[in-house]
């Protein structure tokens, strides 16, 4: 059987598995962004220490070494290129302004544009995590040649950010009624441009990588609230 079954990318495996699920239920039924959250925040985790459990196996070949970063970086496009976009299409379809807007039968051009511009920035979005993973490919692939051990920072923001991004602008809907679907989309806009801005971005340490697993958990606790409390 082809490919690599290992302890090392047991957690790559298990991100992948995660935001596949997490596709599913945001765009199940009516759309479920809040629950593929979840399995965002979930394949977050995954990622924060797949490297590092992939590095305690000091006899690893090139083989193996070079097919860990290609489904890191596939599985990265897929839980937050991929997944995000999803719980935004789920925002869009579920929004009580813009389904308040298209159920009037007279609904100006303008209200179905609005939507059609929504969605292609999502799709940027998508597009630009690829860009950036690609990039970091390349990139990685030369510094090995000539370095060892772990780089020291990034160029652009990591796509990996978008598990606690999202999730935290989920829950915006802790302190306001208003439709938060805007504030999403321009998130995404936002991060997506931060992903091809090449500023340095210095790559956490244990501790950095600890304490985003805090607030990811703590994210994943305050919606788990939310969605008991106003389900």
């Amino acid at each position: 059987m082809i490919g690599f079954y290992d302890y090392t990318v047991v957690l790559t495996y298990l991100s992948l598995l995660s935001s596949t699920v997490g596709i599913v239920v945001a765009l199940s039924a009516g759309g479920h962004p809040y629950f593929g959250c979840f399995f965002l925040l979930l394949s977050g985790l995954c990622d924060a220490f797949d490297g590092r459990v992939a590095r305690t196996k000091k006899a690893r070949t090139p083989a193996e070494k070079a097919f860990g970063i290609q489904i890191d970086s596939l599985s990265d496009l897929v839980a937050f290129g991929v997944l995000p976009t999803c719980i935004g299409a789920a925002l869009i379809r579920t929004s009580p302004m813009i389904r308040a807007a298209l159920a009037d039968p007279a609904a100006p051009w303008q209200v179905h544009v609005g939507r059609f511009l929504l969605h292609a920035v999502l799709v940027l979005y998508t597009l630009a995590a690829m860009i950036r993973l690609a990039y970091y490919n390349i990139t990685e692939e030369e510094r090995q040649q000539t370095e060892t051990g772990a780089r020291s920072h990034f160029l652009g923001l990591p796509v990996t950010s978008a598990a606690l991004i999202f999730p935290f602008i989920l829950l915006l809907q802790f302190l306001t009624r208003a439709d938060i679907t805007l504030a999403y989309i321009a998130a995404a806009l936002l991060t997506g441009v931060l992903f091809l801005i090449p500023f340095r971005v210095k790559k956490p340490g244990l501790r950095g990588i600890l304490i985003m697993v805090g607030v990811g958990a703590l994210e994943f606790l305050l919606l788990l609230l939310w969605k008991t409390l106003f389900r």
